[in-house]
């Protein structure tokens, strides 16, 4: 049994993929399987995994009818034997040689961890680079409550996590947006979360990406965002930072009356709160309800009149 799972759900793109083939080729650590669930309409994936079987413990499988994501994503997970699961995305790939052994070494040293490192943005469009740190604040409060993920996601996209081989959870299919941000929860109420402080894996921002097409898209992120809080509970409202992701969410969207979230297709109850916090951003106009500090004095006022009523 390896003791990690570099599990790659891939589409097309092999010239990204042989990137990150490569990046695995020279790492220090070799306790690992290399698992490829292709999801690609031709062999050019197959192909490519094929001139690397020399080269690494490669397993490929090619999906008979394409999954999608992040059904890929679970589909190269369930083919996986090692202890720890590694997803990586086709167009990430890893800093260095050492990546893999500080991932290997932090899995030791933290058994019971849900781990994630800092991480290196390279962005398609200018090849301009950016290192990504999480705020201390963050890490802080989530580790007394999770849920706070929603309000800003300071983990980072799943190539930088790895998490136990255990079975126990699975990336939603219902969610586009928030997939990752679902998982992650779900891990860190029952996982310690534990930071690798450097930036071991490359994350390449591309204008193909799931998350770039579905970004402040309403009919995606409207029914997403009432499945995700319906999964999380709406007692998480509780904690100012996912009641001001709620507050900034309406606020975003320009939703002023309920009858709008039914078109963009939710059906289903909104909370009394919910509904209240749409109510009085209806009677504010919208050039103040747009000031940073304005909304924020705003929602506060709001929270605390309100958070009685969170059940």
């Amino acid at each position: 049994m390896p003791f990690i799972s570099i599990c790659i759900p891939a589409y097309k793109r092999s010239q990204y993929l042989e990137r990150l083939l490569k990046s695995i080729v020279i790492q220090q650590f070799h306790d690992f399987e290399v698992i490829v669930s292709d999801d690609s309409p031709d062999d050019e994936v197959k192909n490519l995994c094929d001139a690397y079987r020399d080269q690494l413990p490669l397993t490929y499988h090619k999906n008979e009818n394409s999954l999608g994501t992040p059904v890929n994503w679970n589909a190269a997970i369930s083919l996986a034997k090692g202890q720890w699961i590694k997803l990586m995305h086709d167009d990430d790939w890893f800093a260095g040689p050492a990546a893999l052994q500080q991932f290997a070494d932090c899995a030791k040293e933290y058994p019971d961890a849900f781990l994630f490192s800092a991480y290196t943005n390279v962005y398609e469009t200018s090849g301009k680079t950016k290192n990504i740190f999480p705020e201390k604040f963050r890490l802080t409060q989530a580790d007394q409550e999770p849920s706070i993920l929603v309000a800003k996601n300071f983990i980072g996209p799943p190539s930088v996590t790895m998490h136990k081989n255990d079975g126990k959870y699975a990336y939603d299919p219902a969610l586009k947006w928030l997939v990752d941000i679902d998982m992650y929860r779900r891990r860190m109420e029952h996982d310690k979360l534990v930071y690798i402080g450097q930036p071991v894996v490359h994350v390449y921002i591309s204008k193909s990406q799931v998350t770039a097409y579905t970004k402040n898209v309403a009919a995606v992120e409207i029914p997403e965002h009432f499945h995700f809080l319906n999964k999380m509970g709406i007692d998480k409202l509780k904690n100012i930072l996912v009641y001001d992701y709620n507050w900034r969410f309406f606020r975003n969207f320009n939703i002023r009356d309920i009858e709008q979230i039914k078109d963009y297709g939710y059906e289903g109850e909104v909370h009394p709160v919910l509904k209240s916090m749409i109510v009085a951003q209806s009677k504010i106009p919208r050039r103040l309800l747009a000031k940073g500090l304005i909304s924020k004095l705003l929602m506060t006022t709001h929270f605390i009149t309100h958070k009685r009523l969170i059940k």
